[in-house]
């Protein structure tokens, strides 16, 4: 099984985002920073933030499962704002999106918010809404499960560094996974957790057993040359000893967002 997490940055190196999907063919994709915009016409708009204007795409959930039609996409918005499209409004959802071969069937799921509470109103106040996704997935070739969970932790003007609302996203993340993972069989925990390495989310995160592969192999850069801040940690992908890793690559090319993809294989 090849399970992939990558936050999509807004689709905004759409081409090579979608070759490398197409390339990669991961059996469950794991994205962050997805956007759906159901009616909106096909292209780009801007994202306003302050005095930011970002480029965004407003269908990438609907292009990134075009791009993979042999699985299943489930979207888990945490907000639904406006998007600009020269003087046309689009109204779009943003959140986390996963995909799974159909290969596999799907037997439990969770979802629910890590931090804040679902916005329908606009993307919401900084730190903004956050959520994760945690499924079980059967895979019927080796009769044998296993359960997987992503996570965009909340970004904090103020930084990376610990706080209250960073330990609670923690302890939120653990309860999820706990009401769909059995306890006897792997364990994926990844995504973009906007934590340091040292932070005491990994030692929540140790008491089901998880372990981080980024800082175990020695990597300091999850980031692209597209990020040009100091601070080159965001994105972590953690296992249970049950997991037996036959692969483990933080992907330094192509280069498809300001993070880089995060590809394990396994046993």
């Amino acid at each position: 099984m090849r399970i992939i997490s990558l936050n999509a940055w807004g689709g905004r190196l759409h081409e090579a985002l979608i070759a490398y999907v197409r390339q990669a063919d991961p059996d469950v994709l794991c994205l962050q920073e997805v956007l759906r915009a159901p009616g909106a016409a096909p292209g780009w708009a801007i994202y306003r933030d302050a005095k930011a204007e970002l480029p965004q795409r407003p269908n990438l959930f609907e292009e990134i499962s075009a791009a993979l039609p042999g699985h299943d996409g489930f979207f888990c918005p945490t907000s639904r704002g406006e998007l600009f499209d020269g003087d046309t409004t689009i109204a779009a959802a943003f959140g986390l999106a996963t995909f799974v071969r159909k290969s596999y069937s799907v037997i439990a799921q969770g979802l629910d918010f890590v931090h804040g509470h679902y916005s329908c109103d606009g993307w919401g106040q900084h730190p903004r809404p956050r959520n994760a996704h945690c499924i079980r997935l059967f895979s019927h070739r080796h009769a044998s499960s296993v359960t997987i969970a992503h996570m965009h932790g909340l970004r904090d003007p103020a930084g990376k560094g610990d706080t209250p609302a960073r330990e609670e996203q923690a302890s939120a993340l653990v309860g999820l996974i706990e009401r769909v993972w059995p306890g006897d069989e792997g364990l994926v925990v990844c995504g973009d957790f906007n934590v340091l390495p040292g932070s005491t989310t990994f030692e929540i995160l140790a008491r089901l057993g998880l372990s981080d592969l980024v800082t175990a192999n020695g990597l300091v850069d999850t980031r692209t040359s597209y990020y040009l801040k100091e601070g080159r940690f965001a994105d972590y992908m953690l296992v249970t000893p049950e997991v037996k890793v036959a692969r483990f690559e933080v992907v330094e090319a192509p280069e498809v967002s300001d993070h880089r993809a995060l590809l394990l294989d396994i046993m």
